[in-house]
């Protein structure tokens, strides 16, 4: 019996279907238009144009093989998800944006931002950012750069960043001369989170990590200053850190 035979004969239970599949080989969608009569393959050819919610569903399956790493991440993205996600750890209504949580939802938030997207090499043309903050209610989008600010203004004047890697334990990485005057520890999350301070010498390596900054001039800076003067006698080493003038120079002008 061919082909002809077949299709006269079982006409009513052939179906065309159009199958899209990520092929990791090739990192990229293969769609196909085949017909069938049950388990029986008629015809295999290439799709030209698939149906686009079937090509997202098949792009958002390679997106999972592949893992978040694959999409076009910047460094100021990276950190804009962690400071959502230190929030998070203060408040559970901000939205969860670990990678477990994004891959497990990705075509709830994603799908719409792959228009035209085939291939792993069309992975740059995503608007991440849109993407991931459209997962951000407008009202906290507005209170994320009070509540959990990018830089903190030092005595001396500079803006450091503030790094929140850790979303437990967000650091401020600052040369020990910059904060002198500053009785204080700075804080997020409105005040309720002290910032772990880690001193640099004036080198920037660390030296010092501390919570509390009282307690650190009153009991930690005299070791310090012992240790260091000798390496860096040029430097500025007051002895009232509470009453000497800050400075990111080599000494106060």
């Amino acid at each position: 019996i061919g082909l002809h035979e077949i299709e006269e004969l079982f006409a009513e239970q052939i179906v065309d279907e159009e199958a899209l599949q990520w092929s990791e080989r090739e990192g990229a969608v293969l769609a196909r238009l085949r017909r069938r009569l049950g388990a029986l393959l008629l015809e295999d050819k290439p799709l030209a144009s698939p149906h686009a919610d079937k090509l997202k569903a098949a792009m958002i399956e390679g997106i999972r093989q592949l893992g978040l790493g694959a999409l076009p991440w910047s460094d100021d993205l990276a950190r804009w998800r962690e400071r959502v996600a230190f929030l998070r750890t203060q408040d559970e209504s901000w939205p969860d944006l670990s990678d477990e949580a994004l891959l497990e939802s990705l075509d709830a938030w994603l799908a719409a931002f792959l228009d035209g997207v085939s291939r792993r090499s069309h992975l740059a043309r995503i608007d991440l950012a849109a993407a991931l903050k459209s997962l951000v209610p407008w009202e906290k989008q507005r209170e994320l750069d009070r509540l959990a600010p990018t830089h903190v203004e030092v005595p001396s004047g500079s803006r450091v960043p503030i790094d929140y890697a850790n979303p437990a334990e967000p650091t401020l990485s600052v040369r020990l001369q910059e904060m002198f005057g500053l009785l204080d520890t700075p804080r997020v999350a409105g005040g309720k989170v002290p910032l772990t301070i880690h001193f640099l010498s004036p080198a920037r390596r660390p030296v010092q990590v501390t919570r509390d900054l009282a307690s650190f001039w009153a009991n930690g800076y005299k070791a310090v200053k012992a240790e260091l003067k000798g390496r860096y006698p040029r430097h500025y080493w007051p002895d009232d850190p509470l009453i000497a003038e800050p400075t990111a120079r080599v000494r106060p002008r």
